[in-house]
């Protein structure tokens, strides 16, 4: 007589088969095919050292002046600009602590002679277009701001040029605002073109005691000719 033991649960007679336990799942790299895990392997290695890099460069880039800086600082900066420009330095950090804006009025031939416009704030108008997009122009985010930074470095409180970057500074912004103004006066023709910056000190934030005057102040530049040189390469033709 079989015994109780030797018994299936079926019961018929015979030994019960072993039951073999099911292979634990694998996640991640483990689980990829060894062709794949070379790829990713690869791929973080690249992403590892791009990520490094940048840090060195922009290291180097905010870094005091150093041996490195000074034999390399030529692919430092083509690294950097335009896309990873910083505005401070290390151990010296130098935030903006004013806002300033670009404004310009422009002088229109009409049937009744000439009439001066209301000052125009282009620094405002590129402001609106930055404002809530995720992936802003290069152009809309600094085109006016170093053109009139590059201005205000090339000439003195009198507004005159102190040398020939003073000049191309002059005929950039000239360039520029009459690209802004293009057609934006019912096809009058812009006889004169005059242009001033707004500034307005950046207010103390509410924890401080510091009083800072916020009100503004102009540096507001002569009256500006329009010739051909100055017009869009449509106008121009």
């Amino acid at each position: 007589m079989d015994s109780d033991d030797d018994r299936d649960a079926s019961g018929e007679g015979g030994p019960v088969p072993a039951v073999e336990a099911a292979p634990a799942e694998t996640g991640g790299m483990a689980g990829l095919s060894f062709p794949y895990q070379i790829v990713a392997a690869v791929a973080l290695a690249a992403f590892g050292v791009l990520a490094c890099m940048q840090l060195a460069m922009v290291f180097l880039h905010v870094a005091p002046s150093n041996t490195l800086t000074k034999q390399h600082g030529a692919a430092v900066d083509d690294w950097v600009y335009p896309e990873f420009e910083q505005n401070w330095k290390l151990f010296a950090p130098n935030p903006l602590q004013q806002n300033v804006s670009v404004q310009v009025r422009a002088e229109i031939s009409g049937a009744d002679g000439p009439r001066t416009t209301a000052w125009r704030d282009l620094s405002s108008e590129d402001g609106r277009a930055i404002r809530g997009n995720p992936l802003p122009s290069h152009v809309q985010q600094n085109e006016l701001r170093r053109a009139w930074d590059f201005y205000v470095g090339s000439h003195d409180d009198k507004n005159r040029a102190n040398g020939l970057r003073g000049t191309l500074s002059e005929k950039y912004v000239r360039r520029l605002v009459m690209l802004r103004l293009d057609g934006r006066y019912g096809g009058g023709t812009v006889l004169r073109i005059q242009v001033r910056s707004e500034i307005r000190a950046v207010a103390a934030p509410e924890w401080s005691d510091e009083k800072i005057s916020t009100g503004p102040s102009y540096r507001v530049l002569p009256w500006w000719k329009v010739t051909a040189d100055d017009l869009p390469e449509e106008a121009g033709e």
